[in-house]
C-alpha cells in the first residue's frame, strides 16, 4: 500500500484529489499463548492498514517477537489506530516496529492512537517501539494501558519528538494529548496524563520540556522489583545518555521508571537499549538481544 508521501510528491495527482485526505480506522487484535514450552502468536486478526506479517523467533521459540506495519508510514488528522494485545499465562512476547512513528499535520480533525495490553499470570510483554516523530500542527490523542497480573512482567518505553528536528521544525502549531495507565491486579502503579498545544509555555518553563523537543519514558515491572530495586538502580544509574542529556531514574511501589529529556531521538533510545540490557534479565530472565529490524 502506497502511504501517503508518495501523493505529496506528485502536483499533478494532488490537484484532482479531495481536499480532505482519506482518513484509517485501523484495529490489531494479537494474543500470545504458551505452547509446550513455546510462545505462539494464537490470534493475528486486523482490520485496516495496521498488522503483524508473522510471529518471529530471533531468540528461540520461548519468545515471540511481533513487528507492528502500519503501511500508510503515517498518522494524519482523522485517523484512529485501535491496538489490542493479550499475551496468555507462561507466554512471552516482544513488541517492535520497523522506524519511527509519524504523526502528521492535520486538517483539523483529531487523529488517536489506543493501545491496551493484558498480560495475564506468569506472562511477560515487552513493548519496544521505535521513536515518534509530531509533525508541527498535528492534533493526536495517544492512550496506553497495561493491565498486569500479580506476577507477570513487562517492559515498556515511548519516545517523544516534536517537529522535525533536522529539518528545523518546531511544534509550533496544533496538539498533543497523552494518556498512560498501568495497573497491576487492577490497581495503579503508574498513572500519567498530559497534553499540550504548539508553542505552549510548559514547553519552554523549567518546570515542562525547558525548551527540549524529545522525551522519553521507560517502565519496567516484575514481582522481584522491590528487593532488586536498589541494585538494578545503581548499575542503570552507571549509565548516561551520548548527548549529555537531562535523565533520571527512580523505584516506585511496583514499578520502575526512566525518563529522557532533550534533543537527540538516536541517543534517547540507546540510552534506553542499555538501560533495557541491564533491567531484561530480571524482569524476564533473559539477556538482552537487540531486535535484528532495528538495524535496517
Amino acid at each position: 500500500m502506497a502511504g501517503r508521501g508518495h501523493l505529496a510528491d506528485n502536483p499533478a495527482m494532488n490537484s484532482r484529489l479531495p481536499i480532505a485526505p482519506p482518513t484509517w480506522h485501523a484495529e490489531l487484535h494479537l494474543g500470545f499463548a504458551s505452547r509446550a514450552g513455546r510462545s505462539v502468536l494464537r490470534e493475528n486478526r486486523h482490520q485496516g492498514p495496521l498488522r503483524v506479517q508473522k510471529a518471529l523467533y530471533p531468540e528461540g521459540e520461548g519468545i515471540c517477537q511481533a513487528i507492528l506495519l502500519h503501511p500508510p508510514s503515517g498518522i494524519a488528522g482523522g485517523d484512529q489506530l485501535h491496538i489490542a494485545v493479550t499475551v496468555d499465562a507462561a507466554a512471552q512476547a516482544q513488541i517492535t516496529t520497523p522506524g519511527a512513528g509519524k504523526w502528521y499535520r492535520s486538517g483539523g480533525a483529531e487523529a488517536s492512537q489506543h493501545i491496551k495490553f493484558n498480560v495475564c499470570a506468569g506472562a511477560a510483554l515487552e513493548w519496544l517501539p521505535q521513536e515518534t516523530i509530531v509533525f508541527d500542527g498535528a492534533i493526536a490523542r495517544m492512550d496506553t494501558r497495561v493491565q498486569l497480573a500479580a506476577d507477570s512482567r513487562y517492559i515498556g518505553w515511548d519516545i517523544l519528538c516534536l517537529g522535525r528536528a533536522a529539518a528545523g521544525e518546531r511544534f509550533e502549531n496544533g496538539r498533543f494529548d497523552l494518556f498512560c495507565r498501568v495497573d497491576r491486579s487492577g490497581q495503579p502503579i503508574w498513572l500519567e496524563r498530559g497534553g499540550f498545544a504548539g508553542n505552549d509555555a510548559m514547553l519552554h518553563s523549567p518546570a515542562g520540556w525547558a525548551g527540549a523537543t524529545v522525551c522519553g519514558t521507560l517502565l519496567c515491572s516484575f514481582p522481584e522489583l522491590p528487593q532488586q530495586a536498589a541494585a538494578l538502580l545503581e548499575s542503570c544509574r552507571a549509565i548516561a545518555p551520548a548527548d549529555a542529556a537531562s535523565h533520571a531514574l527512580t523505584a516506585l511501589p511496583g514499578i520502575l521508571v526512566a525518563r529522557y529529556l532533550g534533543d537527540n531521538s538516536e541517543a534517547a533510545r540507546q540510552w534506553f537499549a542499555d538501560i533495557w540490557k541491564i533491567l531484561r534479565p530480571a524482569c524476564i530472565g533473559r539477556p538482552a538481544v537487540l531486535p535484528r529490524i532495528w538495524n535496517t
